[in-house]
């Protein structure tokens, strides 16, 4: 990878980070601001379905938590990565990943083939 390509993924990146992070904190924020979020009070004076639903929600939100989470770390590894010298080879096999595939996914940690085999298992 030359060095042109590798400051356009690191700026990806870097813009990928931030949106993450504001994201989370727009998810952390309105999970706080939720009623009956840190206790059952509010669960007992609505109506059943109301119950169900605000569970279903809180539900959705903290998955949504997690999953933003893990993209969060996923980025935040690949700028480490570029920051190590190592970004851009397969941690599997240490060949390097495609830059089609990097372009596509500049997070990835391993060539396309590599993660076949991964998610053949």
């Amino acid at each position: 990878m030359n060095d042109k390509d590798a400051k356009s993924l690191k700026r990806v990146l870097l813009e990928e980070r931030s949106r993450l992070e504001e994201e989370l904190a727009e998810i952390v924020s309105g999970n706080h601001e939720k009623p009956g979020m840190s206790t059952h009070e509010s669960v007992y004076r609505t109506h059943m379905a109301d119950a169900g639903t605000d569970t279903f929600e809180r539900a959705r939100d903290l998955t949504l938590e997690q999953n933003v989470r893990e993209m969060l770390a996923r980025v935040t590894a690949a700028l480490e990565r570029l920051e190590a010298g190592t970004y851009g080879l397969c941690e599997s096999c240490g060949e390097p990943i495609g830059t089609e595939r990097l372009n596509a996914l500049p997070y990835a940690d391993m060539c396309i083939e590599c993660k076949r085999k991964e998610e053949a298992w």
